[in-house]
């Protein structure tokens, strides 16, 4: 498993300088997201309420960020047993929802974060939007689960319609799913996709900026970190993610010959695979005109049979 976490400079800047500024390397990695109507923070070991396992970038972390990050879990299947409430106040599974039919996007937050969640929601809302060939609910789910438990449905059902008239496209709510529930369930679910999250003593929440790609049947496919979304990163992922049972035939093969680049965030073109192609093209070229070749002297020797057996004159001697 790989150890990883968002980068927000940016927002760190505007709201962390003064309180973090001796240990930058932090705020580079991480952000806070101040709560609104926050709740008393639980007693745990340590003073801090953690839920991701011990990290190596948590070595020189306060204890009020430790555990805060990404720790990938690639391929590994979610628990879709998992109980959340919908934004019409209805139990569903997370099965439910990711039920084979298509890929999806989970995003992870808090509803009532007025910063950060709202910057990956926003800008991810920004990128979708580029992505005109693919649609919400059609092509793609889009699964927010927030970690609050002190959040319900009444706030997800705002946060979904002000995303369904930004979005704007037909059959889009059949594809957004805004999710609240239980402490135990948001803590299994954000334990098996790797996102730290810690509940600070001022009642608000840490944890980093990503969206998960899940598979139609619910493994996580790519992990896309940050706070800016590229419509072509984002077709790619959902492609990918969709194990190409979306997209026109023309995109799968253009798919093909990109791979994700963890550094750049992005899909760059493999070099090797267009060698690859090259290879095979050059391949195809030669064995059709050797084929034709092959068939012209065929043709030739049927129409000049005598030129192909001419007798040899003895010499008397």
């Amino acid at each position: 498993m790989t150890t990883l976490a968002g980068t927000f400079s940016t927002l760190t800047r505007t709201t962390l300088m003064g309180r973090i500024a001796s240990w930058s390397t932090a705020a580079l990695l991480l952000a806070f997201s101040p709560a609104v109507d926050a709740v008393a923070p639980q007693d745990t070991p340590g003073g801090s309420s953690l839920n991701a396992p011990k990290s190596e970038f948590n070595d020189d972390l306060p204890d009020e960020l430790k555990g805060v990050d990404i720790i990938e879990h690639l391929d590994e299947k979610l628990p879709l047993e998992l109980e959340f409430t919908n934004e019409q106040g209805k139990v569903v599974r997370l099965g439910d929802i990711i039920d084979g039919s298509r890929p999806a996007i989970l995003q992870m937050g808090y509803y009532r974060c007025p910063m950060l969640c709202d910057l990956v929601l926003n800008e991810a809302m920004a990128g979708l939007m580029g992505v005109e060939d693919l649609t919400a609910g059609d092509d793609f789910d889009l699964i927010s689960v927030s970690v609050n438990p002190e959040e319900g449905p009444d706030i997800a059902e705002l946060k979904e319609k002000g995303y369904l008239l930004r979005y704007d496209r037909p059959g889009a709510a059949r594809g957004f799913h805004f999710l609240t529930g239980s402490a135990d369930n948001s803590k299994a679910l954000a334990d098996a996709v790797g996102f730290g999250f810690a509940r600070q003593d001022d009642g608000e929440y840490a944890h980093a900026a990503v969206l998960f790609i899940i598979t139609p049947d619910g493994r996580i496919s790519r992990y896309l970190y940050g706070v800016e979304y590229d419509p072509t990163t984002l077709r790619f992922a959902i492609m990918e993610g969709g194990e190409g049972r979306i997209g026109s035939t023309l995109q799968r093969f253009i798919l093909w010959c990109h791979v994700y680049d963890p550094d750049s965030g992005s899909y760059q073109l493999f070099a090797f695979r267009v060698m690859q192609l090259g290879g095979l093209v050059t391949l195809l070229v030669m064995t059709f005109g050797l084929g034709l070749l092959w068939l012209r002297d065929r043709d030739r020797n049927r129409m000049n049979p005598a030129s192909a057996s001419v007798p040899v004159a003895e010499n008397d001697s």
